[in-house]
């Protein structure tokens, strides 16, 4: 046995995902690939059936499970990613996902392409792709509360239902808008495809240098989605008078928010490694995931 290893990162909550993170692990172990999980559950479902999987390490999260490893291999939705980036980020280790959820879009490869992934994953037939990330600073009286990042997006948001959060919209120091609304959320290219568009916020390009502002159903004229410099500080203040709210990073990490509090959002300083064996531009990927119609209307609804 060789001591190369990957880490496995999986939801084992359903059939189709308990098979294919099976038979992922029996590839890896005919390659000599040792892999890392991170539940005993895990663990104990890939070599219950007679060995013929990949010897397995089981690894908290706090132990640094992707350090040392040549890839982070993740089976799952996006979430499921997100997750998975989250642990591979501080290692700088390379994220290739397959997607078992629905739309999957930061994932590389769909459940019936396998056997390939695998293979290609383990002859390191891969490329490498660096996508921005945020960092994320809440500051309450000028005294800093938390640090932390994101890879999608940083949502602050209204914590009550039946309250409206008052927020000022700030870009480089400079005050743009305020409103009261029900969120507004600072994503990076790559979220853009994510919660932001759902909120109706534009897609851009993964290679363009941006970030995003998006208000979320705002009471005010001026409420439209901005698009700034990846060197732009964008702060999201929250009105001493007002109501408090929720901070969320990639829907996972939240933290609460005072009144009177803000939101530092700022182009991160280290960056996601995303795997991809898909050599086509990202306009074929959107209307892949998207199932976007390119016919003409025309064509679409000729008689």
């Amino acid at each position: 046995m060789s001591d190369r290893e990957v880490l496995l990162v999986v939801h084992p909550d359903r059939d189709a995902t308990r098979d294919a993170a099976r038979e992922v692990s029996a590839r890896f172990a005919k390659a000599g690939v040792r892999l890392r999980v991170l539940d005993e559950d895990v663990r104990e479902m890939l070599e219950a059936d007679g060995g013929i999987g990949a010897p397995c390490t089981v690894m908290a999260p706090e132990q640094d499970p992707a350090a040392g490893t040549e890839l982070v291999f993740v089976l799952g939705g996006d979430g499921t990613l997100l997750r998975a980036a989250e642990l591979a980020r501080p290692n700088g280790v390379p994220v290739l996902g397959v997607n078992l959820g629905r739309v999957g879009f930061l994932a590389e490869a769909d459940s019936d392409k396998l056997a390939d992934t695998v293979q290609r994953a383990v002859d390191g037939d891969y490329q490498v792709e660096e996508r921005m990330t945020v960092d994320v600073v809440v500051s309450v009286d000028g005294e800093e509360t938390v640090r932390t990042w994101a890879l999608n997006e940083a949502s602050v948001e209204k914590s009550s239902r039946e309250r409206v959060l008052d927020a000022l919209i700030e870009v480089d120091g400079r005050p743009v808008s305020s409103f009261g609304c029900d969120g507004v959320l600072c994503a990076t290219p790559t979220g853009s495809t994510a919660y932001a568009f759902s909120a109706g916020g534009p897609i851009i390009w993964p290679d363009v240098q941006a970030l995003l502002v998006v208000p979320s159903n705002a009471h005010a004229m001026f409420s439209r989605p901005l698009v700034v410099s990846r060197d732009s500080e964008i702060t999201v203040a929250i009105d001493p008078d007002g109501s408090p709210a929720v901070l969320t990073c990639d829907g996972s990490r939240t933290f609460d928010l005072p009144a009177g509090a803000a939101v530092r959002v700022t182009c991160g300083r280290v960056p996601v490694r995303l795997i991809r064996l898909w050599e086509g531009p990202f306009t074929d990927r959107l209307v892949h995931k998207f199932s976007l119609p390119i016919k003409g209307w025309r064509e679409r609804h000729a008689r």
